[in-house]
């Protein structure tokens, strides 16, 4: 469920970039950032009043079902308290893990394509490139999230890290179009799935009881990655005219990130829940 919910995003990424680049073509910058802010606006608070915490707390069914839904029959929220979790090792190493992650993926999907122009492409050309990781992404949500029930979150994390390091590795070399969209295919499917990973293994190691505050914790942490990983390549590449040490801080940001995983091991409540 994740993996569908999440291949929305992967949708935005894909349509996005050729919408503003038709927008900007047409009004300028400002005027395309002020109609995608407002559609945006418009968009996100319409859907958010069709949204519902539980469909069991509604009395609802799945369909087919004819049981009837008693108060006893409802899912129990366990696992660990907001307190017990941030005690644990665990919480926060996957804070870390993902702080790690944005960096690197915010870092690429914000400079790939001045890094794409600046070896020569052009920047039509460039933005068809992160249109195309939006577009595979979307299949890397679905897969993974579809993989997540079958070998575990943690393995499909430890996958999706792999990929990404040897796509960074690649991208060093990357100098022709079609080595950039080689790149675009292999890195795209990694950015999806650990975009699609990072709730379910929240909710796996620490349940469902405080999933809300947790995921919120986790997520902002990986937000100070996302802020710190795009502005320090800028500074990189204003310093040196090249993003080589940017990309390598990346692949060692993202092997560091891959043995915080490879040393999670199972978390268990103070009080035996």
């Amino acid at each position: 469920m994740t993996g569908i919910v999440k291949v929305g995003t992967g949708t935005g990424q894909f349509a996005l970039p050729l919408v503003a680049s038709m927008l900007i073509a047409a009004y300028g910058w400002q005027t395309s950032y002020l109609i995608i802010g407002a559609a945006t606006m418009v968009l996100l608070i319409s859907v958010g009043q069709l949204l519902r915490r539980d469909p069991a707390r509604m009395g609802l069914l799945p369909d087919g079902d004819r049981k009837s839904q008693t108060e006893s029959s409802k899912p129990a929220e366990t696992g660990f308290s907001l307190h017990e979790a941030l005690r644990t090792r665990q919480f926060w190493t996957i804070c870390i893990v993902y702080l790690a992650t944005m960096f690197c993926l915010l870092t690429i999907m914000v400079h790939i394509v001045p890094h794409a122009t600046d070896i020569g492409i052009s920047s039509t050309v460039a933005a068809g490139i992160l249109a195309a990781i939006g577009g595979i992404s979307m299949a890397g949500r679905f897969v993974t999230g579809v993989a997540i029930d079958r070998i575990g979150n943690r393995l499909s994390m430890i996958i999706c890290f792999i990929l990404l390091i040897l796509v960074l590795l690649w991208l060093q070399m990357a100098r022709e179009l079609w080595m950039f969209y080689l790149f675009a295919a292999v890195y795209g499917f990694a950015h999806g799935g650990l975009f699609t990973v990072i709730s379910p293994i929240v909710a796996e190691y620490f349940g469902v009881r405080a999933h809300g505050a947790l995921f919120g914790i986790v997520f902002f942490s990986s937000m100070v990655g996302g802020a710190i990983g795009p502005v320090l390549a800028g500074h990189i590449f204003d310093t040196t005219g090249s993003y080589t040490i940017a990309f390598w801080a990346c692949t060692a940001v993202s092997a560091f990130a891959l043995l915080l995983v490879l040393s999670l091991r199972q978390a268990r409540p103070s009080s035996g829940r």
